[in-house]
């Protein structure tokens, strides 16, 4: 199964995560950099990956390279975006994203993004 065949999962993950924002507090109609996230043990194939996720229309971040906690090593990037939290935007971003980890063989490990305070909010830290 490749992972384009568990897009109706990362779906599931949009919404709960958009849901979970919005219940938390975070402004509903701002702007968000989401970063999406790639990996693989192949530094030369996910520079690849890199190169389309960019042709797509996403600011790539450079490569990282992480120590696994069993000695080995993976490298990694994010596909940055700027969006609204829409469910049928971030659905289409994980699509373009899983056919690109899929072409490489790279594993797409879905999004992250910050918390947004509504307007006369602070955050906890303030």
């Amino acid at each position: 199964m490749n992972q384009f065949d568990e897009r109706e999962e990362w779906y599931e993950f949009n919404q709960e995560t958009i849901e979970a924002l919005l219940e938390d507090g975070s402004q509903a109609d701002a702007v968000y950099t989401i970063e999406h996230h790639l990996a693989s043990s192949d530094f030369d194939i996910l520079e690849k990956a890199a190169v389309d996720a960019f042709k797509a229309g996403f600011e790539v971040s450079d490569a990282e390279e992480l120590m696994l906690d069993d000695g080995g090593t993976i490298f990694c990037f994010d596909a940055i975006v700027e969006r609204k939290l829409d469910q049928d935007a971030l659905n289409n971003d994980s699509d373009t994203l899983l056919k690109i980890a899929d072409k490489h063989n790279v594993h797409y490990d879905g999004w992250g993004t910050y918390f947004m305070p509504r307007e006369g909010e602070h955050e906890l830290n303030d």
